[in-house]
């Protein structure tokens, strides 16, 4: 196992790795990055300046305006300089994980989602305690830090059944940090189980406490897609809705458990729903910082978001992915639907405005600026591919994801991107930086500025390729699940 870097103060962890190596090594976050200005103009250097600094903050009018009127590079470069000022100059960092879909039946009908189910389904399935404890060893014997476990809404799964799966990883795997079960799934878990409590909070707190003393030590941000209401509730039938997902992640706060927080963009959505979803992440971290800083009744230390990670849509083998392209039919005339807010809109809903690789720029770059109290902007080239990746950590992103042992949610809309981890350290180092390991914490485990790191360790990188499409193959072959990378969080 690598041995965590324990700098014995600020300066020599800044001096050492060009940048603050733990978020808990950071000045304390302030309730927000500073005060706005929303007669400040986008265009005026010291503004922006104030904002690289944590002294100034977007309102949503200039973050729309930046998204619409910025050049591309120009807005690149601010987020660049963000992202410099809170993680430094040298280091960019990677997790070794491991996705386990415990299940893929669920209750849900989400439109955006070729994974999920329904019981009895010939390709239905509930993964058993001892296989999920053998796909962790493997992740284990191969030095990953973490799982990410995550599946459909199944409601043929006893309360118990999580508990004792979580109280068996810490008992065989006690170093491995189990980030586990999104929103949408804890609000399932209150549906099906109904545990006590008089409203939604407390049967939250009380379900979250328990599966906290089992072993769960996380919660990641899947479920997220976008929080604008008229577009959720026609992508996500069924699943639960904004002021839920954010409910769920304050009582993972109030119990000190570091979250992440995502956003599914490039389909229905305007781009003024993407700025409403950063600027709710924003506001609810601001809540969490100023109510659970000091501690809780629960907890000595409040939680927060740690990570926001955004990604385009993956139309394929989807329902919502048979929705015509907006501006290929001749009745597609004015504005797209999304950005006009007229929802009587006869097209409202109709037409997709899919997103391509600049447009994942911009919206990654915009949401480094806005979100000033979230520490770390994640690189999805899970679904973007490993170049355009590599190309988002000089747009605000400090994490390039995960060497991820298996994914099978992205996979089954058709994205087959994979990498190893002397890949994803070339990638890193070839954007001019140094590549590090990292827990879900973002300590770093391993700093690889040396000849014996994985990347400069390779003299044939067409055997590593082929190594690696090997490995897939197999493991595709000795199970029905597609196996890939994806995002971390």
């Amino acid at each position: 196992m690598a041995t965590p870097i324990a700098p014995t103060t600020l300066s020599e962890a800044k001096s050492a790795n060009g940048g603050p190596t733990t978020l808990s090594e950071v000045r304390p976050w302030r309730t927000s990055g500073g005060p706005t200005a929303p007669a400040a103009a986008i265009t005026d250097t010291g503004f922006m300046q104030a904002i690289i600094h944590g002294e100034a903050r977007l309102s949503p009018h200039q973050a729309l305006d930046l998204y619409h009127t910025m050049p591309l590079i120009e807005l690149g470069r601010w987020a660049d300089l963000r992202c410099r000022c809170l993680h430094g100059e040298t280091v960019r960092t990677y997790v070794i994980d491991r996705n386990i879909n415990y299940t893929n039946i669920c209750t849900a009908h989400c439109t955006f989602c070729a994974f999920r189910r329904s019981t009895g389904a010939d390709d239905a399935y509930t993964l058993g305690h001892d296989e999920l404890l053998d796909k962790i060893g493997e992740l284990a014997a191969a030095g990953g830090t973490q799982i990410l476990m995550q599946g459909g809404m199944n409601p043929e799964l006893p309360l118990n059944w999580y508990l004792d799966l979580l109280r068996l990883i810490k008992a065989r795997f006690p170093h491995i940090h189990v980030h586990g079960f999104s929103p949408p799934e804890f609000i399932e878990f209150v549906s099906f189980f109904d545990p006590p409590g008089d409203c939604l909070r407390s049967k939250l707190l009380w379900m979250m406490t328990k599966m906290r003393e089992a072993g769960l030590d996380s919660i990641p941000g899947g479920g997220g897609e976008i929080f604008a209401h008229p577009v959720r509730r026609r992508i996500g039938y069924e699943k639960c809705n904004a002021e839920t997902w954010l409910t769920v992640m304050n009582v993972a706060h109030e119990l000190g458990m570091f979250t992440s927080a995502t956003m599914m963009f490039g389909h229905i959505e305007g781009i003024a729903d993407r700025i409403h979803h950063m600027m709710l992440v924003r506001d609810w971290q601001d809540k969490a910082i100023a109510d659970f800083a000091r501690g809780t009744d629960h907890a000595p230390f409040g939680g927060r978001y740690k990570a926001f990670v955004s990604w385009p849509f993956q139309p394929g083998g989807t329902p919502l992915g048979r929705v015509p392209e907006w501006g290929r039919d001749a009745n597609d005339y004015g504005d797209f639907p999304g950005d006009t807010g007229d929802l009587a809109h006869p097209l409202f809903g109709k037409r997709l405005r899919t997103a391509g690789s600049t447009e994942y720029l911009r919206t990654q770059a915009i949401s480094r600026l806005i979100l000033d109290n979230v520490y770390s902007i994640g690189a999805s080239w899970v679904t973007m591919g490993p170049g355009i990746g590599q190309t988002a950590l000089l747009f605000g992103a400090n994490d390039l994801g995960s060497v991820m042992m298996e994914e099978n949610v992205v996979s089954a809309a058709g994205t087959t991107y994979c990498m190893s981890e002397p890949v994803l350290c070339r990638l890193i180092r070839g954007a001019g930086f140094t590549p590090a390991q990292r827990d879900n914490e973002y300590n770093l485990l391993a700093v690889h500025d040396g000849p014996n790191s994985p990347d400069l360790r390779v003299t044939n990188w067409s055997t590593q390729r082929t190594a690696m499409v090997q490995h897939l193959d197999a493991e595709a072959s000795a199970t029905t699940e597609p196996s890939i990378g994806a995002t971390s969080e």
